[in-house]
């Protein structure tokens, strides 16, 4: 047998040295950061594209109900206007009695069939008489009221009892909480019947499964009738209106977008013809690593004014919303024409 050969036979029976050990160590260590920190950046970057795409959807779920409702707003079936319903009633009016029971008190004087006010909003605050979801509305964010009636007819009995329904023909309309058909409310072709539909919406700081989870709500006229609270959507965090406003009333155009407030200082003859409504949208959770640093200036808030960092204790909602916290947000605007803003 040759000395080579034993000395290499001697080697492998011995194994590898410290130095080879360490080596291969070292560069499976490496090997397993770079895999872990590859996955880890990957994870980050899905979860971000997730929560992304979480707030986009949840933005175009929001204005798929709101929009359809406030482009029909001031419909009432087969009449053109609300100014000849019987049986509605200004809030500014006398309490409308027993036709519409808790529907007319409830959220305010005769607040269930104002149905002239076919738009109304707050600015800035909660206004309605009746409560929000837990008493804890979002103090700067403004709520969206809309009147109007079903766009499909209602198909019932006489006599039946229910929700608040107009009963309307081309020349009439008429207020009922029982639709008798033979008298008040003639039959198709000639009269239709359509439920009352009543949306009050608006921001609480609470979910219905979650404290402290911003969610849109509104307060909607049931069966009774009355108004029950419905949760339309988690992690809204803030509403903002303005009314386009039509100064002549008879063009259709809106040449001007106001506040609530401002619209209601308005000539009588300016009519509401379109809404811009914006939706500040907030991720569920806080993520690990990020800070919102953006500065949101949308609607009546201005940097002009200053900044808040929380919508909860904006004293002036007139200022600029810059949270500064983990969440992640997404800003969404739309402006909604009325189909019915001249009572056609």
């Amino acid at each position: 047998m040759k000395h080579d050969d034993c000395i290499t036979r001697r080697r492998r029976a011995l194994g590898f040295s410290l130095v080879e050990v360490m080596v291969s160590v070292t560069l499976s260590g490496l090997l397993i950061a770079g895999a872990v920190e590859v996955f880890s950046q990957s994870s980050k970057t899905y979860n971000v594209h997730e929560t992304a795409s979480r707030l986009e959807e949840n933005a175009r779920y929001v204005f798929s109900v709101l929009e359809p409702d406030v482009r029909m707003a001031s419909y009432w079936g087969l009449m053109k206007g609300s100014a000849g319903i019987v049986g509605a009633s200004a809030q500014t009016a006398v309490a409308a009695g027993a036709l519409a029971g808790a529907a007319a008190t409830l959220c305010g004087n005769n607040f269930g069939v104002d149905l002239n006010m076919t738009l109304e909003a707050s600015n800035d605050a909660y206004a309605l008489a009746c409560p929000a979801w837990h008493a804890r509305p979002m103090p700067a964010a403004d709520t969206l009221t809309v009147r109007r009636a079903s766009f499909q007819p209602t198909t019932i009995a006489a006599a039946t009892a229910g929700p608040l329904r107009i009963c309307s023909t081309r020349l009439s309309a008429t207020l009922v909480n029982v639709a008798n058909v033979a008298t008040i409310c003639p039959a198709t072709p000639v009269g239709a019947v359509n439920d009352l539909i009543v949306h009050a919406y608006y921001v609480d700081q609470d979910s219905s499964a979650t404290a402290n989870l911003p969610t849109l709500w509104r307060k909607s006229l049931s069966i009774a009738p009355t108004f029950v609270d419905e949760e339309i959507l988690p992690g809204v965090e803030d509403l903002q209106v303005q009314f386009g406003i039509d100064p002549t009333g008879n063009t259709g155009s809106a040449t001007q977008y106001v506040d609530s407030l401002a619209a209601a200082a308005l000539p009588a003859a300016a009519q509401i013809v379109a809404v811009r409504i914006w939706v500040l949208l907030r991720a569920e959770t806080a993520e690990q690593g990020f800070v919102d640093n953006r500065v949101y200036v949308y609607a009546n808030r201005a940097v002009a004014n200053g900044t808040v960092t929380s919508l909860t204790a904006a004293g002036n909602a007139r200022k600029a919303y810059a949270p500064r916290d983990g969440f992640r947000r997404l800003l969404v605007s739309r402006t909604v024409m009325i189909r019915n803003s001249l009572g056609t």
